[in-house]
């Protein structure tokens, strides 16, 4: 009996808020949602992106409708506010996103107000400031020395191309796809044969070595160009080339219910999750 009046008095002194389970409030969910927004907004810009391979110049190493988280971090100018980061210049060899540095009509897009868009691509980096380059039968040589095909577009008596495969032995003036700046600036650049990459700057080329429009044609990518380094592909879907570049509004909503409509099929789960090298 006096533990069933003491079970009693504590329930009576207890304080009504534990009884009741406190909602939250309008502010306090808007402040939430801002919160996690700020977070994705700061890793989206600071520390990693979301990119598309939109074409086939990167094949076989990448492919159209490829998704790539990339790393911004690692190949950034390093940054005092940020000390325990770790950071490194670019490697030959490393796979790369950066900004295009040249703007060429009819291939990049604009803005709505007309405004010409450095295009993001992502190609190998072959040269690295002081190297001195040059192809021979479609082979790298890199300071004298032939560099590993790896995942390149082997050179074939079919696909052979002199401007491609001989490069720099015949001037980008030449070839159409070649930008103005370029063909004018090239011959300063050349030495004994070589290409000759000058501080700063940097030399890209896509492992689809004949159907790629890369430095051999618009010249070297300024270190401020550089995005960053793929980490991981965590989703690829089979496109055709171009798909991702089209701008309508109709055409996105058409794609989206594509894409609804065959992910599983569509879907290259061999692809997925895989780590970039």
């Amino acid at each position: 009996m006096n533990k069933t009046i003491n079970e009693k008095r504590c329930a009576e002194e207890r304080p009504a808020s534990t009884d009741i389970e406190r909602k939250e409030t309008p502010f306090e969910a808007v402040a939430s949602i801002c919160s996690v927004l700020v977070v994705g907004l700061f890793i989206l810009t600071f520390l990693a992106q979301n990119y598309v391979i939109p074409s086939g110049s990167m094949k076989n190493t990448l492919l159209v409708g490829d998704h790539l988280v990339v790393d911004r971090i690692t190949l950034m100018s390093p940054a005092s506010w940020m000390p325990l980061i770790r950071y490194r210049e670019p490697r030959r060899g490393d796979i790369v996103v950066f900004y295009k540095p040249v703007y060429q009509p009819g291939i990049d897009a604009t803005d709505a107000d007309g405004t010409p868009q450095y295009t993001p691509l992502v190609k190998r980096l072959i040269g690295v400031p002081g190297d001195h380059i040059h192809l021979r039968n479609g082979f790298v040589f890199v300071n004298g020395v032939a560099q590993p095909v790896g995942f390149a577009q082997p050179t074939t008596t079919d696909n052979f191309n002199e401007f491609l495969d001989d490069f720099p032995a015949v001037p980008p003036a030449e070839v159409s796809g070649s930008t103005e700046s370029w063909t004018v600036n090239f011959s300063s650049y050349i030495h004994d044969g070589d290409l000759v990459v000058p501080p700063g700057m940097y030399f890209m080329m896509g492992d689809n070595r004949h159907n790629s429009l890369d430095s051999r044609f618009w010249g070297f990518v300024p270190r401020a160009n550089i995005i960053g380094r793929p980490l991981i592909n965590y989703w690829s879907f089979e496109a055709t080339e171009g798909e991702y570049e089209k701008m309508g509004v109709g055409q996105k909503f058409a794609w989206m219910g594509h894409v609804a409509l065959h992910f599983f099929s569509d879907t290259r789960w061999k692809r997925t999750l895989k780590v970039m090298r």
